[in-house]
């Protein structure tokens, strides 16, 4: 199923309001999810590079909440331009000290370091990824939170339409029923007139003949008769329904018993032998159609 949600937060607070953190010095990280429909799980992550070792970790969390659909995260980290200048720390002074040291060494003639050039490295450093981890699944845990929700109401109006496609289909198959026998008695009928007509000349004995031919029609009205047909595919719709209102992980399912149905309005159709039940086959297999275009996006 489709489905977006974003939000941001302090990465020194990760369950305050964007709002809330607003004015803070601390960086601030962001997570966009989006997905579209797709029949497993397609799982793409574009992550900075600071954050990189982090996609086994919101992998694992992504793939815990979503099992279907084209999947995107995209996490970006960035400082507030409205935090101000932050004081460096001792201890990332020490590390420029010792970095402009060492080019100094073999190149005595640099420049050393001023102070824009120093506030302008360690504004821009981002925080560990140990300390960036927590608050970004947290965070996660927010935005699937919103794109579950979001894909929930999706799945609702899907699932509102395949309620709708099963109740046509069972109008279809109450159509049918009442046509069967007549359809098989006059398929019988047709038979029996025929096979008589093309031995009719033969010096057989007419008991003898009459007795075949009814053997040879009662196996032939078997053949084209659907009645079996229709119960299935009514078992099927059944179980359609009972999957719908019992909710959850339902989509591979109910592609089975789409196939299933398919499989019965197809065998409906090539068995017979009246225009109503072919025109009946025939609404029945666009109805089925339209109902596995969208149980793919189910998960």
């Amino acid at each position: 199923m489709t489905g977006y949600a974003t939000a941001q937060c302090a990465v020194d607070a990760p369950d305050a309001a964007p709002e809330a953190s607003r004015g803070a010095g601390s960086p601030v990280l962001g997570i966009e999810l989006r997905a579209v429909n797709g029949r497993f799980l397609d799982l793409a992550l574009r992550l900075p590079e600071e954050l990189r070792a982090a996609e086994p970790a919101l992998r694992e969390r992504i793939g815990a909440a979503v099992r279907r659909g084209k999947v995107e995260l995209r996490v970006w980290l960035e400082q507030r331009g409205d935090a101000g200048v932050r004081a460096p720390a001792v201890a990332e002074l020490q590390k420029l000290l010792g970095a402009q040291e060492q080019v100094l060494a073999w190149l005595p003639r640099a420049q050393p370091l001023s102070v824009a050039e120093v506030l302008q490295l360690t504004q821009r450093t981002p925080p560990p990824v140990g300390e960036a981890l927590a608050p970004l699944l947290a965070l996660l845990d927010r935005v699937l939170a919103d794109f579950n929700a979001a894909r929930a109401r999706e799945g609702e109006r899907l699932a509102t339409m395949l309620r709708e496609r099963v109740a046509q289909l069972r109008a279809l198959a109450e159509q049918a029923a009442p046509l069967v026998p007549q359809a098989v008695a006059q398929q019988r009928e047709r038979f029996l007139q025929r096979f008589q007509e093309a031995v009719g000349a033969l010096p057989v004995d007419a008991g003898a003949l009459q007795e075949r031919a009814l053997v040879e029609a009662a196996a032939f009205a078997q053949r084209v008769d659907v009645a079996e047909e229709l119960t299935r595919l009514q078992s099927h719709l059944t179980e359609i329904d009972h999957l719908l209102q019992r909710g959850g992980e339902v989509g591979k399912r109910l592609d089975f018993l789409i196939q299933e149905l398919h499989r019965e309005a197809n065998t409906l159709g090539s068995k017979s032998s009246s225009l109503d039940l072919t025109r009946i086959s025939v609404d029945m297999k666009v109805l089925i159609e339209q109902m596995r275009e969208q149980v793919q996006n189910l998960e």
